[in-house]
């Protein structure tokens, strides 16, 4: 068969996506565990979702710090044994924490889960917190954190959370220099016991699974001994926060980091489908109005971009991009003009068309392992979320209307709303 190469291939729009099922078992110590099972490679993914997030904070970074401790060293392993021991099995550690949750990640072969279980259950349950290494682990986060403060972007993302929810809000709060430096070993060791030591939590296994592994890890994990009830989170503190744009000079700055949004809503909000197709046609991909505007046609940054971070309990909206200092207050003009454009002129069916469809193509193509499934389920499972929210997902984006865009635009991007973070130069 000779192809006809003047012919572009046919296509289908994304109408729908087929997920595989979520089976929740119950470990005898009644930990719930959620299996995703994709069987095609012999790969397999475990996660223990702990409530360690930094709203259980009582002194700032503990939750950092001690999730990253876990692997520095056990009652039985220093943590070049615990390395070494993970590099002859060929698995791979995460240890991640966040203003939610924090979690304990371990890629592996599925015939390799028997000899990892056990350690996985040692950095749960038998960390030591040596101090050399905590000393070496903190002498590593304030090196990068003093590099990372030189960077205009960065400083502008400190801020600007920081002017949405308040600098001790754990989604305002970001890792300080001088924290970290008065951070102990002993308030490590507290976090810890009252955080996570037999603490409930959950786990998320992906991959090639089956009743087999789910007995291991019942036999590792579903014996420890769980503390019922429930950990209140550290009552955070407010945002008092006035509306007033920010603006932190640099004299020896040739660019401005420009960071413009305001806080929204969580995934569950009626209106956050409607947001998210708004923020897509705004900023949201390449060929967004803004980097139509500001980038092809003004040529005053390689790139511009919208979004929308949603937590547990709250989330926002977010425009950022890094522009020449004299450019600056040309750029903000822009966006504005884009703003007003979204909100009084209704987007054609075939931009707003072309806009679904690349979201319903970048939603599935975020689905091709078991793990980045197990990612996508994590909304429904730890958030609360509707059970066909994954399945109706699409769906919900397609029936976003041309007016409904409008609507949306005028009730969430009113300039007044909008809180404007500037680092560099006006």
């Amino acid at each position: 068969m000779v192809l006809d190469r003047t012919q572009s291939p046919a296509f289908q729009a994304i109408q729908e996506v087929r997920l595989p099922s979520v089976q929740t078992h119950i470990l005898d110590n009644g930990i719930p565990l959620h299996l995703i099972e994709v069987p095609q490679q012999p790969v397999i993914r475990i996660e223990c979702i702990i409530e360690a997030g930094t709203w259980y904070e009582e002194v700032p970074g503990t939750s950092f710090f001690t999730l990253k401790m876990l692997s520095e060293g056990t009652l039985d392993r220093s943590s070049a044994q615990i390395s070494e021991y993970f590099d002859r099995y060929g698995a791979f550690l995460e240890l991640n924490s966040g203003p939610d949750r924090a979690s304990v990640v371990v890629y592996c072969l599925t015939k390799f889960l028997p000899n990892i279980l056990p350690i996985l259950r040692q950095l749960l349950t038998e960390p030591t917190f040596p101090q050399k290494e905590l000393d070496d682990l903190r002498n590593i986060t304030l090196q990068n954190l003093r590099v990372n403060y030189e960077k205009n972007a960065y400083l502008a993302g400190v801020l600007f959370r920081e002017k949405l929810f308040g600098p001790q809000h754990p989604y305002g709060r970001s890792q300080r220099p001088d924290s970290i430096e008065q951070l102990t070993q002993k308030d490590i060791v507290a976090f810890y016991d009252r955080v996570i030591h037999n603490r409930p939590y959950q786990i998320l296994l992906a991959g090639q699974a089956s009743e087999n592994e789910i007995l291991l890890i019942n036999r590792e994990l579903g014996q420890l001994p769980i503390q019922e009830k429930s950990l209140p989170p550290v009552v955070a503190g407010l945002s008092t926060e006035d509306g007033q744009p920010v603006l932190a000079e640099k004299a020896d700055s040739v660019q401005s980091s420009i960071r413009l949004g305001r806080r929204l809503f969580t995934r569950s909000h009626p209106d956050f489908f409607k947001m998210l197709v708004t923020n897509e046609l705004l900023g949201g991909y390449f060929g967004s109005r803004l980097m139509k505007n500001i980038r092809e046609e003004k040529g005053f940054t390689y790139g511009i971009s919208s979004n929308m971070p949603s937590f547990r309990h709250d989330g926002y909206f977010l425009i950022g991009t890094d522009v020449n200092k004299e450019n600056t207050q040309q750029t903000l003009d822009e966006i504005q003009k884009e703003i007003r454009i979204l909100q009084t002129e209704p987007v054609s069916q075939t931009e707003l068309e072309t806009v679904k469809n690349f979201m319903a193509g970048e939603f599935v193509g975020s689905l091709n392992t078991p793990f980045e499934i197990a990612d996508r389920y994590k909304v429904i499972l730890l958030d609360g979320m509707p059970a066909d929210f994954l399945t109706k997902y699409i769906e919900r984006l397609r029936a976003v209307t041309p007016d409904e865009i409008m609507e949306t635009a005028v009730k969430y991007l009113t300039e007044g709303s909008l809180r404007e973070v500037i680092v560099g130069g006006k």
